[in-house]
């Protein structure tokens, strides 16, 4: 198989993806994005480094396998020689190995660990590398982490022989790519689309979009001075107006959450103010008032719904 791969038998495009820690993805870039740009030009192979200030970030490295492989001994050798400068100043004798971790499909994983574990046994004792397969798929996403480690030659050959499962069986049905989430999402509702705010770009936001879309159809009255409930943007100049709800005694521990998490969660989430009143002797109701713009409101409520669905259908977990 070793030899169908360099002799460009199995020369084809393919796209790795890998992912890494914030201070892992600024050794790659170097200073000013040079160490970046030399292996881009030495490798052949296209590198992209995911936008964000998030705590990970996806590398994709495409290209005919030769040039991936070059590429990957390069990142493979450069988090190397940061293991052994930071080694110079610690006082462990032993080096650690070089870890790298690829996103792969999950549909793809069951070629790669093979029945029983026979393929990634196999792949393990021929490159001498760790390879372990998450159990669990990455959030929001059908993909799973694989992390390699071992020196940088036995991680080469290890990826090689990835490859070639890869290759050999491509994913099954559609593909949702792992993003990183940043460490916190500012969230902005414009033109019924949600969009999550990341460093200076708006990304929309589908999962968002879809409780927001669900919300305005909930919408049981008509925003001011539109006869067709329509949605009025996150509009500074919308005008905050109240809405009152009341809620059976026994179901408002389900909205409030332990230690008010649910509550702050809509609260956030809906961007509207909430206040629960105290409750009246010998009433067995509590009343809510949640203040916004008319958007913020029927998410709100949507949300505060949805609470009370799951709990009556005993669907605790939304």
């Amino acid at each position: 198989m070793e030899s169908k791969v360099s002799e460009g038998g199995l020369n084809v495009t393919l796209t790795i993806r890998l992912l890494m820690h914030g201070k892992e993805v600024g050794s790659i870039i170097g200073k000013k994005g040079e160490t970046v740009k030399k292996m881009r030009e030495e490798s052949g192979a296209r590198i992209n480094i995911s936008e964000g200030n998030c705590p990970e970030r996806i590398v994709t490295i495409t290209g005919p396998t030769d040039a991936i492989f070059k590429a990957f001994a390069m990142i493979a050798y450069k988090f190397e020689e940061d293991i052994t400068n930071s080694m110079s100043n610690s006082t462990a004798t032993s080096k650690p190995p070089v870890t790298l971790r690829l996103v792969v499909p999950a549909s793809q994983c069951g070629s790669l660990i093979g029945k029983g574990g026979s393929k990634i046994k196999e792949i393990r004792e021929s490159t001498g590398a760790q390879v372990q397969v998450a159990g669990d798929m990455l959030p929001n996403s059908t993909e799973r982490a694989v992390t390699i480690s071992g020196t940088p030659d036995a991680i080469i050959q290890c990826v090689k022989q990835i490859c070639v499962v890869m290759l050999e069986s491509p994913p099954k049905g559609a593909t949702i790519p792992y993003r990183p989430k940043p460490a916190s999402t500012p969230v902005i509702f414009a033109g019924g689309q949600a969009y999550a705010i990341q460093g200076q770009y708006a990304i929309p936001h589908p999962d968002l979009t879809k409780l927001h879309q669900l919300a305005m159809q909930q919408t049981p009255f008509t925003p001011l001075g539109q006869t067709t409930p329509a949605f009025p943007g996150l509009d500074a100049s919308a005008p905050a107006s109240t809405h009152e709800l009341t809620i059976p005694n026994d179901l408002i521990g389900c909205i409030i959450g332990r230690q008010g998490t649910k509550i702050n969660e809509i609260r956030q989430m809906s961007g509207a103010q909430i206040k629960i009143a105290n409750a009246t002797e010998g009433s067995s109701e509590r009343q809510i008032t949640i203040t916004g713009t008319p958007a913020n409101i029927s998410l709100a409520q949507y949300l505060i719904n949805a609470r009370l669905t799951s709990e009556v259908t005993g669907m605790g977990a939304l």
